[in-house]
């Protein structure tokens, strides 16, 4: 029992594992409803060219493979490389006041998935920066925007395989939503900019980003080409708000971050995560991050820049577990009491 506290108190590396573990068996848990199966014959095409991605692409001429399946069983044995998929789906079958997520399962090695041509979902990375992501279960948050509720949508799908099996292999698919998130002003998981390195400059409101690389939040840098990382990296995101969304103190809740985090709301430290202690010793990548936006930072009708500086010491880095968001101060327990029932 000694040597077994020993090694729980001391391995980061261990505690993650577990951390993983617990989220892959909460997927399907009964706070997961299913709205729209999308299991089933998808478009299909080797090679690659982003016009692909867009919602007016005629793709009549592909072929059609299902989905989940590894690609090496359809009629594309030894492939190994670019592929895209592509699928209708109707969106008047989904709720407009509710959050909704793309369930994709496994897919080997690394994919960018698009919604009407827009990107909600990265995972790995792509050559010449290759780095595989075939582990990862996908779950993508759908912002509503993106969302045509009046009649049909196009998901796009590219996905890059090195070797072996190759595609969307395996894994409920499908767009869910659940009753037991809380709904925020801003769900923000999705698509960051992120940059790894260190600049005091790059926590200002107009800081020019446009040549950083875009990556998922929440996931954690290692699944997006930044692979044995470790030491800073920044996120950033913008938002811009209503009068109506205001009316309330609001808060920024990010999950959770590996390891020690500042954060920034248009280039004002607005709170901070770091114990202090040297890997295997720290406990800062297990504590759920919430902090205060002061309403007098808040530009409504104008760009907003949250901009969020991580080190991580070992092991994964970056914002790895959500939810991600803004919400009203007066539903922080209700995310609390969520966040506390996944796990």
């Amino acid at each position: 029992m000694i040597l077994l506290m020993t090694i729980l108190n001391n391995s980061k590396a261990l505690v993650m594992v577990m951390v993983l573990w617990v989220i892959s068996q909460n997927l399907f848990a009964d706070d997961w409803e299913l709205l729209l199966s999308l299991e089933g014959r998808w478009k299909f095409n080797i090679g690659d060219q982003l016009k692909w991605a867009e919602p007016d692409y005629d793709d009549r001429n592909w072929a059609t493979i299902p989905v989940p399946a590894m690609w090496e069983n359809e009629g594309f044995h030894g492939y190994d490389g670019f592929a895209w998929y592509r699928k209708m789906f109707n969106g008047s079958y989904l709720p407009q006041d509710a959050p909704l997520f793309l369930f994709l399962g496994y897919i080997d090695d690394a994919d960018e998935v698009y919604i009407n041509g827009n990107l909600v979902g990265i995972s790995g990375s792509f050559p010449p920066k290759f780095s595989t992501a075939h582990k990862a279960y996908r779950r993508y948050m759908i912002p509503a925007s993106f969302i045509n509720f009046d009649g049909n949508n196009i998901i796009s799908v590219r996905v890059y395989d090195k070797y072996g099996e190759g595609g969307i292999i395996s894994g409920d698919v499908g767009i869910y939503t659940t009753d037991a998130m809380p709904l925020m002003t801003f769900n923000l998981e999705g698509v960051w900019s992120f940059s790894k390195g260190d600049n005091p400059q790059w926590k200002n409101r107009y800081y020019n980003d446009e040549n950083w690389e875009q990556v998922i939040v929440p996931s954690p840098w290692e699944n997006q080409g930044y692979r044995r990382y470790d030491g800073y990296g920044w996120y950033r995101r913008t938002i811009r708000f209503t009068e109506k969304q205001v009316k309330e103190p609001l808060v920024l809740v990010l999950g959770k971050i590996d390891d020690f985090d500042q954060t920034y709301f248009n280039g004002k430290l607005i709170g901070s995560t770091n114990d202090g202690r040297r890997y295997g010793r720290s406990w800062s990548f297990t504590k759920i991050r919430v902090y205060p936006i002061p309403p007098e930072l808040i530009k409504v009708g104008q760009t907003n820049t949250i901009a969020i500086r991580v080190l991580d010491i070992g092991n994964v880095g970056g914002i790895y577990d959500g939810p991600v968001g803004i919400l009203p101060k007066s539903q922080v327990q209700e995310f609390i009491d969520y966040y506390k029932k996944e796990w």
